[in-house]
């Protein structure tokens, strides 16, 4: 099956009808949603530049049931679209403005202006310097191919938001709030910030279409008990854990910033304080499950948080081969282990279409599925 696509080269966006239409049309999309929540992570990022409207609005066509945007500041004040507080990886920030690095070597975000960050060209994950660059993932969409650029989270709001009136679907948001930490170290306040333009749009209660997402436990705590009342919102939220050496939270210790210690967030007594200010837990994957000379087993975090009203939707699953744990041998065993085992809530995931295709043609035969 092909699809006549006409691309106008000067302006991407004009993409966007013809890759919704040419989601809708692949086989074992569109149908209605089953559980466990499928989550488009930076958009369908498997196939185009995370986190543009283009893969946005890739993913919309997909019809997952929720599309995730990571949420930063600009220097003006404006959230921007983007995974990191660094623009280094995915933007030639680089070599428009050769000078803007901090003493650490980053281009931080949050250091541009709105209309600044507009004349920056976005393309797929890179590693090494932007003139002998390598894709993060090979095979996806190609290095400085095309144009594509940032947005705002108002940008993508409508989108979404024009998409569903126009489509009559009713595709949800799961922003997340980036490094609060950092952010209060700039002097801002990107929780209230998000909060606001979350209101703006109409996401205000539980019934909105939307989960709010962070790294940052005492944020959340403090979204949930002094935010949010006084906003008058009561937005559920989800409590992303990480390994402590990936430093997602600095805090200060005798005077020096160390990595926060996210030990506590897997133990049953931590569970049970998440479950007092989230309604969900968004681990890394893995930490799910226990490693053996048979593969891949539960290591009981799941029922765990289960128990204590806890959804779990984990991150991330990605089709490239060299993604895939060696056990479940494939993408789809993958999916079934999480799915039928596990009995995952949701998962995030940059190919939203084929774990889509997955439960609602692989799913009930794996073991474990419900009958």
């Amino acid at each position: 099956m092909s699809l006549p696509i006409i691309m106008h080269i000067t302006n991407c966006r004009r993409l966007f009808v013809a890759m919704i239409l040419l989601a809708m049309a692949v086989p074992g999309l569109g149908a209605e949603s089953t559980a466990p929540l499928v989550i488009a992570h930076r958009g369908a990022s498997g196939y185009l530049p995370e986190h543009t409207l283009e893969a946005k609005s890739l993913a919309y066509g997909m019809r997952p049931d929720f599309i995730e945007q990571d949420l930063v500041l600009s220097r003006d004040g404006h959230l921007i679209v983007m995974h990191d507080i660094y623009l280094d990886q995915v933007t030639d920030v680089a070599k428009v403005f050769p000078d803007r690095a901090r003493g650490d070597g980053h281009f931080y975000t949050i250091d541009f202006t709105l209309a600044e960050l507009k004349q920056l060209q976005v393309t797929q994950v890179f590693e090494g310097p932007i003139g002998t660059a390598t894709p993060k993932y090979p095979g996806r969409f190609p290095l400085w191919k095309s144009s594509f650029e940032l947005s705002t989270f108002e940008e993508e709001i409508e989108l979404i938001q024009g998409l569903n009136q126009s489509l009559g679907y009713d595709i949800g948001i799961y922003p997340e709030i980036k490094k609060p930490w950092f952010h209060h170290r700039e002097g801002q306040d990107i929780a209230q910030k998000t909060l606001a333009a979350l209101k703006r749009y109409g996401y205000s209660d539980r019934s909105s279409g939307v989960f709010l997402q962070s790294f940052d436990a005492e944020e959340l705590q403090r979204i949930d008990r002094k935010l949010m009342p006084a906003m008058d919102m009561d937005l559920p939220l989800v409590q992303l854990v990480a390994s402590t050496s990936w430093g997602e939270k600095r805090v200060q210790q005798a005077g020096h910033w160390v990595n926060y210690d996210y030990d506590w967030m897997l133990t049953p007594g931590g569970l049970e304080k998440i479950a007092s200010y989230a309604e969900g837990i968004g681990p890394w994957a893995m930490m799910l499950v226990k490693t053996g000379t048979n593969g891949i087993a539960d290591n009981g975090l799941t029922k765990s948080a289960q128990s204590q009203g806890l959804e779990v939707h984990p991150y991330t699953f990605r089709a490239d081969s060299a993604q895939i744990p060696e056990a479940p041998g494939d993408f789809n065993g993958l999916l079934c282990f999480f799915v039928g085992q596990l009995r995952v809530d949701g998962l995030f995931t940059d190919h939203p279409d084929k774990v889509i295709d997955f439960l609602e043609k692989e799913a009930d035969r794996c073991e474990g599925a419900p009958p």
